[in-house]
Parts: C-alpha cells; structure tokens; sequence
C-alpha cells in the first residue's frame, strides 16, 4: 500500500526538472544579467549543462568572435535558428531550457511557450523592468550592449503586450 501512495505522490508533484524560463524586457534591461546569476547559483555540473545546452538567445548568434555585428537582414533568419534549437534541446529532454531575447509581443514568443508546452515543461516567463516606464527605456538606452539607441527602444516598447 505505501508503495502505491508513493507512486501517486509522484505523479502528483510537477516535474521541476523540466523548466522553460522565457526572458522578456528591452535590451539593457538586464535579461541576461539575470540569467548569468540564475546560472550562476546553480552547481557547475548544472550551470555547465544550461550553458552547453540548453540556453539560446538570439544575439549569440551575431557574435564573430568576441565582436557584435547586428545584421537586420539576418535577424530572421537567425530568430529561427535560435527557435529551433531552443525547440531541439526540448526534444531532446533538455532539463532546463532559456529563451534570452526581448519577446516584446506575445507572437514574438508564442512558439517558444507552445513548443514548451507541448513537451511537457512548465513555463516561467521572466519580465525584467517596466517597457512602459520612460525613466527605464532611458536606462537601458544608456547600459545596452549593442548601442540601440533611445528611439529604438522606445519604439520597442510600445510593442510591448503584458501577460
């Protein structure tokens, strides 16, 4: 009998090792701040694991070396590689799986979320800062990695669609 009760507790408990974090915010708002401190409190062998496999933004991939070289024409492209390795590392069973990129608008990360989903991981999105919050937008003008500037940010925001 206590076997039996054992076995529908752990049916009962959600599968905590079966996470999809999905970062939203203007660039400079601190998204990857934040991961690199989740990682960062993890084990090593756990923190190794996420950077290895299962973390994926888009930005890596404009990355030649150390040096950023944003390409507009590429930016789709490069959005669909970064969803399919996102969607692979679920397939795969990837325990815990980040998605780093601004998904300001819900269509910007409605496939991350479903594919999650639909593979059985629990969700957490991840808002860092407030979109509408001018003092904000001027901050992360101010502290963004890849000079987009003030106007550009604001036009972001605007985009933006809460929960």
């Amino acid at each position: 009998m206590e076997d039996n009760l054992n076995n529908l507790q752990a049916k009962q408990t959600p599968r905590l090792d079966r996470l999809a974090i999905i970062m939203r915010g203007l660039p400079g708002s601190g998204k990857s701040r934040w991961v690199d401190e989740f990682i960062g409190s993890q084990t090593l062998e756990v923190a190794m694991n996420i950077r290895g496999k299962g973390y994926f933004s888009t930005d890596t991939l404009f990355y030649v070396g150390d040096e950023y070289r944003f390409e507009a024409k590429r930016l789709s492209e490069y959005h669909q590689r970064n969803l399919s390795g996102f969607i692979h590392a679920l397939s795969v069973s990837q325990p815990l799986v980040i998605c780093d990129n601004t998904n300001m608008a819900t269509w910007e990360f409605m496939a991350y979320e479903a594919a999650a989903k639909a593979l059985g991981y629990q969700v957490r999105m991840v808002l860092i800062g407030d979109p509408q919050d001018p003092e904000h937008q001027v901050l992360c003008a101010k502290r963004n990695n890849h000079n987009v500037p003030l106007a550009q940010i604001q036009r972001m925001a605007k985009q933006f669609e809460a929960f």
